[in-house]
Order: structure tokens, then C-alpha cells, then sequence
């Protein structure tokens, strides 16, 4: 019979279970400590490996991941990242240097740009191009075709003189993909005495003119170079632009011009993009691109109640809505038998053109956004500074009213002149402007431009292109001597040729309305009364 005493025993652990339990809580605790410290240890321990025994990481190497394969310097860093974070974190003043300004960049504010050459795939569509003739340098044309670039142009034909042709800017342009760099040369010139334009009646009352009627001319003809340049490479779409114009794809589902264009349907044959016209704030502006943020919408982006009823505002006195032109630009699909009609339309020699005019989208028209936009402009013209003689030269009222000032005042009416015509100080009238929607701000080209700014992107380009600073191919600079300077072309070329052009040209009698000049937006009502009545 069992022992009642053992029955009632009280459930004790015995003494060896109990330090064995006290054994493993201490072991845990233990692992618990110790893990964490590990953990921490081995953190610190490849942090300060990465860094290269500093404590902190630099930004530069902290965006290496994102590096292009092969970036200068064999350094896996993005290009233009090498600078230090005291350089990043310094103010950058304003700088006039062609190249200074645009290598140094500074912080990686768009880490993904991957590789600054933006190469598009060849089955990417539609391929839009770009055609434009320029004399700028590097610090107007890099940030202006990086940012068409972004929004998904692919090639860009660009008609080079003056700074623009100089060995320095050529060999850069001549580095980056996708760029056609064309030389006004002798030999261009008396190709282009041959061309089939020259023959014709619809551009003649623009031929032997200066100035503004000279560029309207050449930019002509280099158009229609650049319609046989595009077809040849299997273009979509061509659209003509200046080095002071930026696309504004408003509308589309991405901030793309490809997607624009994309949605256009297929029996439509150009588009046109009403412009705004840049309303600078600031008399001292150096880069309207990053500077600048308020424009003035087109007549056609308006209601026509507040176009007209606020247009003596809007003027303030200038002669016009818009300083310069406000008949826009247009793209046209790459098609037999286009044509340029003036640098601000194209046509077709067998049919009229469809084309249809976007509702959002327009082209940003930085003019006169320096107050050095006087002077240069007076540079590149020989006219006499006379109401009469200006008439000769230019086609807008502004235009010729700015070149006689330029002309004849000095620095400070000058710069009190621009203040009063050109720069809107006056944040009462611009806040009411703003209300009625004449004014708008638009914020992203000034983004997009500054980020590539900051990424490195121009010094990469700059400093990628060989040898451009250091020496010249003894061809390129053969080249470049025998290019030149803005002037038109001559009458005995075209005379010489005019047999061989008619081969070309069975349909010259044939006749064609007169180009598009740049135009000037529609005037108040009472105005053209009042021009009736004179």
C-alpha cells in the first residue's frame, strides 16, 4: 500500500532542475545583449570599409549605383558627382563663361538619369526631330536640347554660325548622339542658290533684305534641308525651333512630346503650339531657362472677353500683346512633297495641309528675357537707327522700337527703357493678370533644366568631348575659317543656276500662297479703328 506521506507531498522542483532552468535564462539574456551589439559592430564595420575610413558617406559615392558603365575617370560615379559635399553645399554666383557655368553642377537631385546621352531605342516611336539655326553657345544650346531631349526628341539638325560654329562648341555638339551638326559654309551656301525654294514666288518678297529677312530666309532654307535629312533617317515628325523656344507638352498623359504626338491622329499632318511669351520679373536675369517662371498665354489659350477686355493692361503701352511674334510654331509629319512655309509653318506642294491647333500645349518664347537681348540683337544688325530704315530690317514693331533705343541711348535709358516696356515690377497688375489667367506660372522646364544642371549632365558632355579645349583637328579649323558670317546669298550664285533649278522645279509656275511671316497677336477692336481711321 503506498505511503499516504509520498501522496501529499508538496510539487517542489528539485534542486538540479532548478539551476538548470537559471542556466538558460542567463543564456538568453546573454544572446540577447550580445546579438544587437553584433549587429551594430558589423554596420559600423562596413560603413567605415565603403567609406574609405571616413565616418560619413559622401553624396557622391552614394549615387555610384546609378552610374553609366564606364564613366570618366573609370570612377563608378554619375558624371558630374565628383565633387566634394563643401562644393555641393556652396552658392554658385553667377557666372557669364560659355562652359564654366554649365560644368560646374552640383547636387544629385536626379540621380535617375542613368546615361546622359539619352540614346533612344531605334523602335521607339514616333522619332520626332528637331531643325534649327543658331549662333548661341554652349550655355543657351546644351540646356535647351538636353530638355527636348527629356521630354523625347531624338535628333536635332542644327545650322551652325557665329559661336555656334567656333571649334570649341562644335566639338562638343558634334560628340553627343543624335546631333547633326551643318556648317554654313561657301559650298552650303551655293547648294542652297540651287534648292528649289529659290525658284519659287511664295518666299521671294523676303530675298536681298537684312536682318530679321535674312534669317527668316536662311532658316527657310535650312528647313528644307532638314525635311530630306529627316526622311532620310526615318523621322516622324519635324518641328522647327529657336535656341530661345521650349516645348510646354501640357496635356499629354506624361510630360511628353512623344505622347503628345503619339495621340495626334494618323490623317492629321501638322500641329500647331500657340506660344507664350516670357514675362521676366527682374531686370538682371543671366539664364531665362532656370530663371524665369511667369509667361504670358496666347490669344488662342484665352477666352476672347478677357483677351480683349484686359488688352490695354496687357500691353502696357508696347504695340502689341506680345512683344515679338504670337502666331506659334508648328511640327509636321515627315511626309513626299512637304515643304517649309516660313519658319513658323510648313506645307505640301501636292495637297493643303491638315493640321490641327493644341488646346494645352504651347511653345515658351524666352524674348528679351536678358536686358544683353538689346544690345546683341542691335550687334547683329547694320541698319540705320531711323523709323524708316528699321522697316528695312524688321518685321515686328517691338523689335524696331527696341533696336532704335539700343542704338541711340545709353546704358541708363537704356536700362530704364527696358524696365518700363519689358519687365513687369508692378505686383499689383501682375496679380491681377494672374486672376484673369492672362498671366500663368509654369514651373516645369525650369525643373527639368536645373536638374539636369545638378546631375552633372552638361559637364559630363563637355568633358567627354575630345580635346576640345586643348587643341583643334587641323580640318575642323580649315572648316571653320571658310565658314561665313551672317549674310545672304548671293545674286550671282542664284542667277548662274537658275537653268539647272527649273529641271528641278516643274511646278514652279504653279502658285503657292506667300510664307508665314511671324505675326503679331490680334489687336483690341479700338485699336483697329483707330488704324482704319489713319
Amino acid at each position: 500500500m503506498p505511503n499516504p506521506h509520498h501522496l501529499h507531498a508538496p510539487l517542489r522542483p528539485s534542486p538540479s532542475s532548478s539551476s538548470s532552468a537559471q542556466s538558460l535564462a542567463s543564456k538568453l539574456i546573454l544572446l540577447l545583449t550580445v546579438l544587437p551589439l553584433s549587429l551594430a559592430a558589423l554596420a559600423f564595420i562596413l560603413q567605415w570599409k565603403g567609406d574609405g575610413g571616413g565616418l560619413l558617406t559622401d553624396p557622391a559615392s552614394a549615387t555610384a549605383r546609378w552610374a553609366p558603365q564606364g564613366s570618366h575617370n573609370n570612377h563608378e560615379v554619375f558624371p558630374g558627382m565628383e565633387a566634394s559635399a563643401a562644393s555641393l553645399l556652396s552658392p554658385k554666383p553667377h557666372q557669364s563663361s560659355d562652359c564654366f557655368s554649365l560644368a560646374k553642377s552640383g547636387s544629385p537631385s536626379f540621380p535617375y538619369f542613368r546615361d546622359w546621352k539619352f540614346d533612344f531605342e531605334a523602335n521607339l516611336r514616333p522619332k520626332i526631330c528637331v531643325t534649327t539655326s543658331t549662333s548661341a553657345s554652349l550655355d543657351q544650346i546644351l540646356p535647351w536640347m538636353f530638355y527636348h531631349k527629356v521630354i523625347g526628341v531624338s535628333t536635332f539638325y542644327l545650322f551652325v554660325e557665329g559661336k555656334a560654329a567656333s571649334p570649341g562648341v562644335s566639338k562638343v555638339l558634334e560628340s553627343i548622339p543624335g546631333v547633326k551638326v551643318i556648317y554654313r559654309t561657301k559650298e552650303l551656301e551655293e547648294q542652297q542658290a540651287r534648292s528649289r525654294i529659290w525658284n519659287e514666288t511664295w518666299l521671294s518678297s523676303f530675298f536681298y533684305k537684312p536682318c530679321n529677312y535674312e534669317l527668316f530666309v536662311k532658316q527657310s532654307l535650312n528647313m528644307e534641308m532638314a525635311i530630306v535629312m529627316a526622311r532620310d533617317a526615318g523621322m516622324d515628325w519635324i518641328l522647327h525651333l529657336d535656341t530661345d523656344e521650349l516645348i510646354h507638352p501640357a496635356g499629354s498623359s506624361e510630360y511628353s512630346l512623344r505622347q503628345l504626338l503619339l495621340d495626334v491622329p494618323g490623317d492629321v499632318d501638322m500641329v500647331v503650339f500657340p506660344n507664350y511669351e516670357s514675362s521676366v520679373e527682374r531686370d538682371d536675369v543671366k539664364d531665362p531657362f532656370s530663371e524665369v517662371s511667369m509667361f504670358k498665354k496666347n490669344y488662342d489659350h484665352l477666352p476672347k472677353d478677357i483677351y480683349f477686355g484686359m488688352y490695354k493692361e496687357s500691353t502696357r503701352g508696347n504695340p502689341n500683346y506680345f512683344l515679338t511674334y504670337g502666331n506659334g510654331k508648328s511640327v509636321a509629319r515627315v511626309q513626299e512633297h512637304l515643304r517649309p512655309n516660313g519658319a513658323h509653318r510648313w506645307h505640301n506642294y501636292m495637297k493643303t495641309p491638315s493640321e490641327v491647333k493644341l488646346e494645352e500645349a504651347a511653345v515658351l518664347h524666352y524674348t528679351y528675357a536678358k536686358f544683353s537681348d538689346l544690345t546683341s540683337r542691335r550687334d547683329r544688325c547694320g541698319c540705320k537707327p531711323t523709323k524708316d530704315d528699321v522697316k528695312r530690317c524688321f518685321m515686328l514693331e517691338f523689335d524696331r522700337s527696341a533696336f532704335i533705343i539700343a542704338s541711340t541711348a545709353t546704358e541708363e535709358e537704356m536700362r530704364n527703357w527696358y524696365r518700363e516696356h519689358v519687365v513687369w515690377g508692378d505686383k499689383d497688375l501682375k496679380l491681377k493678370l494672374l486672376r484673369k489667367g492672362i498671366l500663368t506660372r509654369i514651373y516645369a522646364p525650369m525643373a527639368i533644366i536645373q536638374g539636369l544642371k545638378e546631375s552633372g549632365v552638361y559637364s559630363s558632355i563637355i568633358a567627354s568631348a575630345p580635346s576640345i579645349l586643348s587643341k583643334v583637328e587641323s580640318g575642323n579649323a580649315s572648316r571653320v575659317s571658310e565658314t561665313l558670317p551672317s549674310n545672304k546669298i548671293r545674286k550671282s550664285s542664284t542667277l548662274n543656276q537658275a537653268t539647272a533649278r527649273k529641271v528641278l522645279t516643274f511646278e514652279a509656275n504653279a502658285f503657292h500662297e506667300a510664307a508665314v511671316p511671324p505675326l503679331p497677336p490680334p489687336a483690341a477692336i479700338d485699336d483697329l479703328v483707330l488704324v482704319e481711321k489713319a
